[in-house]
């Protein structure tokens, strides 16, 4: 007989095939929070791809099987598992006599495994629940939650930023889903009232809740090697303090348009060579450039690529005080990394989030409200400059500002951290009783 510890969960809009460092950390932390509720539970991924995988997972003290279930945002409707064949059938599943649709479920495998899971967890890439980046890629993290509330399964909406949705389609989408979720997390207090725009009724007010990124209770794994050029990074020193900077190739080439999508008021470039030359000059601190996004192409939003031109540039120019990771590592081992700095500043929030859930201060550089939502939740919200709204100079007096009151930030971190980790660990108690 199943227990409510052997439960078969999905995990969506998470996983391992991508470049961002940021969805793994979110993947490890969902399963984490799961685990903690449930650590008897099979899980497996829900995701868009070609070929079937299992992925060996390291958690925190253990290491598990995730299975990933496959399915396809394609024009090639003559895919069985395309996620608009999938939908069709479960709308027929819907409307014709319960054993045909239990005999159509069986002999499709996609729907078979979605129809026997106790719950579908939902993390949407922790921000793509919105149309800031396009009606396309709403479509593509909303149409595998609404064929689970067709198939009449659990939906739960893991902690993330909900909305902004800015268009009448957008709500309607939004508005659906979130009407028959079993329980949605906000990972900021201003996803409520996103929730509340988008809900004008209010069913189901008592669905919605807060909890924290799930990221924050990834741990880090030392890496085998640290292949770190430039400077020798576990070498401490008082009068020396390491910084590191993540540099984001996504607002490096002006975001997906190319044409400044986020509208920022600042040349990023230019920015952030301030920056560094602020910090080795002014501040007497040693530089190391964090790339977390990984891809290639000179086109892409690879943080690497972006990291390596700063670094062949200005490395003539600051010598030992400059350094680079250059190795693709794991979320986790690049959280090891991160940990070894005195202070950061990032451009992806997970990054900052890796680096702020190990007590180190952050300054982080926004382009989106997600950044101010998740850090106003831990008391850090004076630590986000937006490169929407503030000058250049503007953003660097903040990093001075954290730079300097470094010590005092890392001591309220803390006890902070501790009440971040017990939340997340009892989020999921109760959901599927």
């Amino acid at each position: 007989m199943k227990t409510i510890n052997s439960m078969k969960i999905l995990l969506f809009g998470a996983g391992f095939n991508t470049d961002n460092l940021g969805i793994g950390a979110l993947t490890v932390g969902a399963m984490n929070c799961i685990l903690a509720q449930y650590p008897d539970a099979q899980i497996s991924l829900l995701d868009y791809g070609n070929t079937d995988n299992t992925y060996r997972v390291r958690l925190n003290d253990r290491t598990i099987d995730v299975p990933v279930v496959n399915m396809r945002f394609s024009w090639r409707l003559y895919l069985g598992n395309n996620i608009a064949v999938l939908l069709l059938l479960a709308g027929i599943c819907r409307v014709v006599p319960r054993s045909l649709g239990e005999w159509i479920v069986n002999h499709n495998a996609c729907l078979k495994e979605i129809s026997t899971a106790d719950m579908v967890a939902s993390l949407a890439g922790g921000d793509s629940f919105a149309d800031i980046y396009g009606l396309e890629r709403l479509l593509f993290m909303s149409l595998p939650q609404i064929l689970t509330i067709w198939l009449g399964k659990k939906l739960v909406l893991l902690p993330q930023t909900i909305g902004p949705f800015r268009r009448a389609s957008s709500k309607a989408i939004a508005r659906y889903i979130m009407k028959r979720a079993t329980h949605i997390y906000s990972r900021d207090r201003r996803g409520i009232a996103a929730w509340q725009s988008v809900v004008t009724n209010g069913s189901g007010r008592t669905k919605m809740s807060f909890c924290y990124d799930v990221a924050f209770v990834m741990n880090p794994v030392p890496p085998q090697e640290i292949d770190v050029e430039g400077i020798p990074v576990f070498e401490t020193s008082a009068n020396c303090p390491l910084v590191g900077v993540n540099v984001s190739g996504l607002l490096a080439i002006g975001g997906y348009s190319r044409k400044n999508m986020f509208g920022l008021q600042v040349d990023y470039s230019r920015f952030i060579r301030r920056l560094i030359d602020m910090l080795v000059r002014s501040k007497a601190a040693r530089v190391l450039l964090v790339p977390h996004v990984f891809g290639e192409g000179q086109e892409s939003e690879s943080d690497l690529i972006a990291c390596e031109k700063l670094y062949a540039e200005l490395k003539p120019t600051y010598g030992d005080m400059l350094g680079l990771v250059r190795r693709k590592y794991d979320h986790s081992e690049m959280k090891y990394i991160i940990g070894q700095c005195d202070c950061f500043v990032g451009s992806r929030m997970h990054s900052c989030i890796g680096a702020v859930s190990q007590c180190i201060p952050a300054v982080s550089i926004a382009y989106s409200d997600k950044f101010i939502g998740v850090m106003e939740t831990i008391g850090i919200e004076a630590a986000v400059a937006d490169a929407r709204a503030i000058s250049e100079d503007e953003l660097l007096r903040t990093v001075e500002a954290v730079y300097d009151q470094r010590a005092e930030i890392r001591q309220k971190l803390v006890p902070k951290m501790k009440e971040v980790r017990a939340t997340i660990n009892a989020a999921l108690a109760g959901v599927l009783n």
